[in-house]
């Protein structure tokens, strides 16, 4: 944990923030108030809607389009931010203050390089030259476990992972020292072995610069290693505050005992498939990259009808380009992709409409997904128009089934925009368009990273309910063992582009392991404040800045 002073940083009172909705003015936050002392970490935990976003972004004096403060103060070393002028704020945000959004795909500008946006506040403030905060951001990449920090930074955004992008905007906040850092669920798009990484050497900054920080996350075990105390929001209402051991060991309210209880549903592991059925997907000795660089390596496994094959491993394992090899986005150079026992075309521009429409993705960021322009109706009935030939009135009962499939009501969501739903709504969409080209087969591209646990589990039941309705197949690409354990037959672990190991879920999690299995079960955060800090002693790590990659 980070070190504890007395002198105050922060200090919100009577805070009440507002939402505007044709026309009308309804409440987010009911009067809430929060304070932060120098180099002490708040964690802000609570489910989709309880306005932990809303009160981290207050904390910099700032509102969402459609948002405003009606009342209360909020005050950042003695400045009334709410009352601040507009040149004041600009001299803090950015150098004092700094924010790490939990969306990094939508969050740089995508024509500009890492290493640019990284060196924009140091210089813009004075703080230092362009060459130092170059050669500072560098040193941060390292910190940060970003691969060949010396060049990353030269790289555009699409041009590296969305873990990669999200480290690298972590870096970026950390360019000024700022006093006072809003991390909005920063590890949300990591895998476990580089989530321990980037905990540590945040956790590591934090302390060596005294910097305090609001940690927002739904994940419980993930603010236990990093806050110093913890709130938990519902509804935009403070429900309790403790500090974290007594919070983890003894919460005093039904509902944050019931946000410590969640993750209780595990689908029943369904039998192996026998010698004779033939897989709705078999990948085979599938080898591709890009360019000249190779990244997968001779990857095969099967997915037979109505079960859920999970691939796990970090990032960079080979996991997405294995689901894009799937869907023909990139030819292999070797293998072949069967569906239903007969050879696809490898580059999806050769495959015919029932090919294509038989095979479909849900991806992990919802918010990127979904054209922002266009109505829910139209989203979901564009591919019902383009696979099954619908229109008019038979198009839009065919979106009124999906909406009602995914348990959204029709008159309620078919005219909405995206910006109109929450994180859960906007993922369940995402799998009605999926689910209109009415496919055997839908990859799941770590759909409930961006979720809380609450509204992650729901859209876990809603797959299973559907997987049982439909028949469907499911390759689950996650990065998350509980997800794992709840919802997949059968487990495929990935590594350096490799398949490692592969099995039964229920003996993929019972010992022997390959050591690469071993260490991303043992990478799995637990309700433990200590956790973090043995499992970094455990590996040999004396700094936890210092990444324990080179020693696992």
């Amino acid at each position: 944990m980070s070190t504890k002073s007395n002198e105050q940083l922060v200090k919100i009172r009577g805070l009440k923030i507002e939402g505007r909705s044709d026309e009308t003015w309804n409440p987010i936050i009911n009067g809430g108030d929060l304070d932060l002392n120098k180099g002490a970490v708040l964690g802000l935990i609570g489910e989709s809607g309880a306005g932990k976003s809303t009160i981290g972004l207050a904390a910099m004096g700032f509102c969402r389009d459609g948002v405003r403060i009606s009342e209360g103060t909020v005050e950042f070393d003695g400045i009334d931010l709410i009352k601040a002028s507009a040149a004041v704020k600009r001299s803090l945000l950015g150098k004092r203050i700094a924010y790490v959004a939990q969306s990094a795909a939508a969050s740089f500008n995508p024509a500009h390089k890492l290493i640019d946006q990284h060196t924009e506040a140091p210089v813009q403030h004075n703080v230092s030259s362009r060459k130092d905060s170059e050669e500072d951001g560098i040193e941060l990449y390292r910190r940060l476990r970003l691969p060949n920090p010396d060049e990353i930074g030269f790289r555009y955004p699409h041009q590296v992972s969305g873990g990669q992008l999200q480290r690298a905007m972590t870096a970026m906040a950390m360019a000024c020292r700022p006093d006072l850092i809003i991390f909005d669920e920063p590890t949300t798009a990591l895998d476990v072995t580089t989530q321990i990484e980037v905990l540590a050497a945040i956790r590591d900054i934090v302390e060596q610069f005294d910097t305090a920080a609001i940690y927002i996350t739904h994940d419980l075990a993930v603010v236990a290693q990093m806050a110093d105390k913890i709130k938990v929001l519902l509804k935009g209402d403070e429900v309790e505050e403790a500090d974290t051991r007594t919070m983890l060991s003894d919460p005093k309210e039904d509902y944050t005992k019931s946000l410590w209880a969640v993750r209780s549903f595990q689908r029943t592991e369904k039998p192996p498939a026998g010698s004779d059925e033939v897989p709705v997907v078999s990948v085979k000795n599938v080898t591709a990259g890009y360019g000249n660089v190779n990244v997968l390596h001779d990857v095969s496994f099967d997915i037979h009808a109505g079960r859920t094959v999970a691939v796990v491993g970090e990032s960079g394992s080979g996991k997405s380009t294995t689901a894009r090899c799937i869907t023909g986005l990139l030819p292999p150079k070797e293998g072949v992709i069967e569906f239903d026992g007969e050879p696809l075309p490898l580059d999806y521009r050769k495959r015919n409409k029932m090919q294509l429409r038989q095979a479909q993705m849900i991806y992990q960021m919802a918010d990127t997904a979904l054209n922002p322009r266009k109505p829910i109706g139209e989203i979901i009935g564009r591919p019902v128009q383009f696979y099954m030939g619908l229109s008019g009135a038979a198009k839009r009962n065919r979106v009124d089934e999906l909406l009602d499939q995914i348990e959204l009501d029709p008159a309620t969501y078919r005219d909405r925009l995206p910006s109109e739903l929450s994180g859960g709504q906007k993922q369940r969409i995402g799998i009605a368009r999926a689910l209109a080209a009415e496919p055997k087969f839908i990859i799941c591209d770590e759909v409930t990273s961006a979720l809380d646990q609450l509204v992650a589990e729901g859209i876990l039941k809603l797959l299973a309910k559907l997987q049982d309705d439909l028949n469907l197949s499911y390759m689950f690409i996650t990065h998350d063992l509980a997800t794992v354990k709840s919802i997949a037959d059968e487990v495929v672990v990935m590594k350096d582009g490799r398949v490692v190991e592969q099995g039964p879920k229920t003996q993929m999690f019972q010992p022997p392991h390959h050591p690469y299995t071993d260490l991303l079960l043992s990478s799995v955060p637990e309700m433990d404040p200590d956790w973090l800090t043995n499992l970094l002693a455990e590996r040999g790590v004396d700094n936890i800045g210092d990444a324990a990659v080179d020693k696992m």
